[in-house]
């Protein structure tokens, strides 16, 4: 069986110098001069060539900067959405997503090795890469330990487009289990308006309660969207 990423430019039409040089110059110039003076079709193309050893993958490149918007779109979409690109199979959507999952997992590094007080602006940037993107709403909470450094990140509940069910107790209990002395709640609004709710004050007041009679502090609530957040403790909601 011929697998879709063979279909998208037949080998017949393609010159083979052509695109031996082309990704040569474009390897070169990326390693000579750095990523910021490419496009990011370029950098897509960079990551295509991981998977589709050969053939002319420009058109690809931006086929999906068209279908998405943005580099960063693009590597933050589900493999399932990604495949349904012409041209886009498997091991292609795999080497895309990898991309976001390897920047993620730096950044998660960077803020973890530090308190999050003095990494405020890295810990906002880890969460928009780590939760802005998703289509469905996800309720994380980093649990810190006496010098506000990340005990455990977990992701405790995942919902709909619009809502996350959280329950306070749940919360509370996981920081007892992990012995942990203050709380950063994190959610994601999919829509990208990252204006708190009632809901969200409601569930955020609750969890606040409930943490102080036990002597945990509740340091902040953000909500993260694609291009934007709110901190509930800047807008005088904690």
């Amino acid at each position: 069986m011929i697998e879709r990423e063979a279909l998208f430019v037949p080998r017949d039409l393609v010159s083979p110098d052509f695109n031996s040089g082309h990704r040569r110059r474009l390897r070169e110039r990326f390693l000579k001069s750095g990523p910021d003076t490419i496009a990011d079709y370029e950098l897509l193309e960079l990551v295509l060539f991981q998977s589709r050893p050969r053939g002319d993958v420009k058109p690809l490149a931006k086929s999906l900067l068209d279908r998405f918007g943005s580099f960063a779109e693009t590597i933050s979409a589900p493999a399932e959405d990604l495949m349904k690109v012409r041209g886009v199979g498997e091991s292609t959507a795999i080497a895309l997503t990898s991309v976001r999952a390897a920047a993620v997992r730096l950044m998660r590094q960077e803020v973890q090795e530090r308190a999050v007080v003095s990494s405020w602006n890295q810990l906002i940037a880890y969460c928009r890469a780590a939760m802005g993107f998703s289509k469905r709403e996800q309720f994380r909470v980093l649990f810190l330990d006496k010098k506000n450094r990340i005990i455990a990140d977990e992701v405790l509940q995942e919902g709909t487009v619009d809502h996350t069910p959280v329950y306070p107790r749940e919360v509370v209990a996981r920081a007892l289990d992990l012995g942990a002395t203050a709380l950063i709640l994190v959610h994601n609004h999919p829509s990208g308006d990252t204006t708190p709710s009632k809901a969200d004050i409601d569930m955020t007041g609750q969890i606040q309660r409930a943490a102080s009679a036990l002597g945990i502090v509740l340091h902040d609530h953000i909500i993260v969207g694609r291009a934007a957040h709110t901190s509930f403790k800047a807008q005088g909601l904690i």
